[in-house]
């Protein structure tokens, strides 16, 4: 068993107790019967967001789940869903806290209890794309696959999820928009706490203290994340993680076609504020 598959077995899946007011519920609602979608914006690397992702899916009674993950992982993925050992991988451990062992036991617990369609929508780029080009061929990727009558969940890092252009380019969510202009994104506001995403990283602490809640503000859907004692992870529980993951990218920056991504993810990230 690997370290990311022990660690998976080992992460208590646990109810976060969202409340979803009613206006956010509606607005959430006709996402899906309009456009089939419900975008997630998250700060890759908070031990929380596979709970979110989880309580969405089962909120909503979801049977898509789409991740920005490489396509190139679906084979093992799909075998570690159905029961196999993971096969390791060198995109497993790309650094940016995308993919955490919370992810993949809330994958497996998701499969387990009944059918799961799941998407990987990121993967190779070309050395001549820039931002918006990749988030295009990602919408295309999420565009291409059968809609479901259950709807799907899309998560990525939401720099991506806004539905209009912003200051980096066209985002994938604007992208979706343009063939489903009733696809609506939640952005998860975090309230505190440290994360890892290519290095250590602390939130600065919000002010609100209600329940973890989904709610409409500004016109926008907001899902508030509380952070409460032992919720999120000491960075200790992350060293393994760290090592592995400066490790790997030494490994992908000699992978044909990998160096360029690595090099575009890195300067994204280190480029946008924490809560990007």
């Amino acid at each position: 068993m690997s370290d990311l598959e022990r660690e998976a077995a080992s992460f208590a899946v646990v109810d976060l107790g969202l409340v979803i007011e009613p206006a956010a519920l509606a607005a959430a609602r006709r996402s899906l019967d309009e456009s089939g979608l419900l975008l997630l914006g998250e700060v890759h690397g908070v031990r929380e967001n596979p709970l979110l992702i989880r309580s969405l899916m089962r909120a909503f009674g979801l049977g898509g789940l789409a991740l920005e993950w490489d396509e190139d992982l679906m084979p093992a993925v799909s075998a570690f869903l159905a029961g196999e050992p993971l096969a390791d991988h060198p995109l497993l451990w790309f650094g940016d806290g995308r993919i955490t062992a919370g992810h993949l036991a809330v994958l497996r617990e998701l499969a387990a209890a009944g059918p799961l369609s799941l998407g990987l929508f990121d993967g190779t780029i070309g050395a001549d794309w820039d931002w918006s080009a990749r988030d295009e061929a990602m919408a295309q990727r999420i565009l291409a696959a059968p809609a479901l009558e259950a709807g799907t969940l899309v998560v990525a890092g939401n720099a991506h999820t806004p539905t209009a252009r912003s200051d980096l380019g066209l985002p994938l969510g604007a992208h979706l928009a343009g063939g489903w202009p009733g696809v609506r994104e939640i952005r998860i506001r975090y309230g505190g706490g440290r994360f890892y995403n290519n290095e250590p990283r602390r939130f600065h602490r919000g002010t609100w203290r209600r329940p973890t809640r989904l709610h409409e503000e500004g016109g926008s859907l907001l899902l508030d994340l509380v952070p409460r004692p032992a919720t999120f992870a000491p960075l200790d529980s992350f060293s393994w993680e760290a090592e592995r993951y400066a490790d790997s990218a030494r490994v992908i920056k000699r992978r044909p076609g990998a160096a360029q991504a690595h090099r575009v993810f890195s300067s994204v990230f280190r480029s946008l504020p924490s809560d990007a």
